[in-house]
């Protein structure tokens, strides 16, 4: 049994002797295996063949004040091949005493952990690129804040000069609804960074799990759709705060263009919410400023959204479609949210009338979408609902607009 006991203990791990001087008296053939080495080519000499350069000398003191005090010395050793390539072991060195308890020979019996120990140097180089962009996100989200605050500050000085110039009510309710959307921009970007940080910590979680599984593949997958997670909430970033950049010079712009930036802005709370958008458009292009057309989209998609959660229902679309009709642009947005009651929709474009709680809705959305279209494009912004849908409908004259 011994014998066999033997056996099975050479034939699963690598296995060495050597004499209280370190010359080797014995190895197995996975000793061989590991190291490039012949027996003959071992056997008689001393056990610092396979030591690497790397290693200190501090750490071969440690293990021989150990052993030959009779002491069972475990560590994770860096080794050096015939060939020059680096193999890691586990090993164990057990002192074997004679019959008067002094050392006769020491045995060593190791299992190779090279690819364990490859894939966390792997692993660390990962987390520590994910850690330099982490940095490098964190940097740009402060300067990004930096640049919201500054246009924040800008929005301010040109109400006080609207305020200034014209007392109408019109205006002054015009201007506060933009420092509202402003408000509720602010709160978008923590909520849209709230499912992707998950998403992130996640990943992160599995990422670590792949690799002491020694996945590959997965760790470079995971590698890479952590990467992509950071740059997306730096694009979120970015998309937030050129939305409110103070430039008021008219262009033309392709409607469908304006709109697939709403539905950028709002793609994560879309998908969160299982909501389909389904679109069909015609190449139209108006006259005016872009991010304010923008802005009405994303007010009539966060609307659908509030009715689709308050309403429960189940199956969610949304119709986005951009057509031309005589004269006219027309961008239709059409959704199965339930409907508009026949009271109410008379009162939805007037100014801080909601259906929603105080703390979800300021009554300003709706009303600031509409003088959008009225004031900015010369259009107009009407709603009709049916069967549980509701319909809203741009109208936006492609000639003579916006000569004021």
């Amino acid at each position: 049994m011994l014998k066999q006991y033997q056996e099975a203990i050479e034939n699963s791990n690598i296995v060495s002797k050597t004499d209280v001087n370190g010359i080797i008296t014995f190895v197995n053939d996975e000793f061989c295996k590991i190291s490039g080495y012949t027996k003959d080519e071992l056997l008689g000499k001393n056990h610092n063949i396979v030591r690497h350069p790397d290693v200190p000398a501090s750490k071969f003191k440690l293990l021989w004040k150990t052993i030959k005090s009779k002491q069972i010395y475990k560590t994770t050793v860096k080794n050096r091949a015939k060939d020059g390539s680096t193999f890691y072991v586990n090993t164990t060195v057990i002192p074997i005493l004679d019959e008067k308890g002094d050392i006769e020979e020491f045995i060593a019996i190791r299992y190779d952990v090279t690819q364990e120990i490859f894939y966390k140097h792997s692993l660390e180089k990962k987390e520590k690129e994910l850690e330099e962009l982490n940095k490098e996100l964190e940097k740009r989200v402060e300067a990004k804040t930096k640049e919201l605050k500054e246009l924040n500050e800008t929005l301010e000085m040109r109400v006080k000069e609207e305020i200034k110039k014209n007392e109408e009510k019109q205006k002054v309710m015009f201007w506060q609804s933009r420092f509202a959307s402003l408000g509720e921009m602010l709160a978008n970007i923590a909520h849209q960074w709230r499912q992707p940080l998950t998403e992130l910590s996640l990943t992160l979680f599995s990422l670590k799990k792949a690799a002491l599984n020694n996945k590959e593949d997965e760790v470079t997958l995971l590698y890479s759709e952590s990467k992509e997670l950071i740059q997306n909430m730096s694009n979120t970033i970015e998309n937030f705060s050129n939305f409110f950049k103070p430039d008021k010079e008219k262009q033309q712009f392709m409607l469908h263009e304006s709109i697939e930036e709403a539905l950028h802005i709002l793609k994560r709370v879309l998908k969160k919410d299982m909501i389909q958008v389904k679109t069909s458009y015609q190449d139209v292009s108006v006259l005016g400023i872009t991010n304010e057309f923008t802005q009405v989209i994303v007010n009539l998609l966060k609307n659908s959204r509030d009715a689709f959660v308050e309403n429960g229902v189940l199956i969610r679309e949304i119709y986005i479609s951009v057509i031309r009709e005589s004269n006219y642009a027309k961008v239709i947005v059409e959704d199965n949210a339930g409907g508009i009651k026949e009271k109410e929709r008379y009162k939805i474009f007037e100014p801080y009338f909601t259906t929603k709680h105080n703390s979800q809705g300021t009554g300003l959305g709706l009303f600031m979408s509409k003088m959008i279209c009225e004031k900015g494009f010369n259009g107009s912004l009407d709603v009709s609902s049916k069967k549980g849908t509701t319909t809203f409908i741009i109208s936006i004259p492609l000639e003579g607009i916006n000569e004021k």
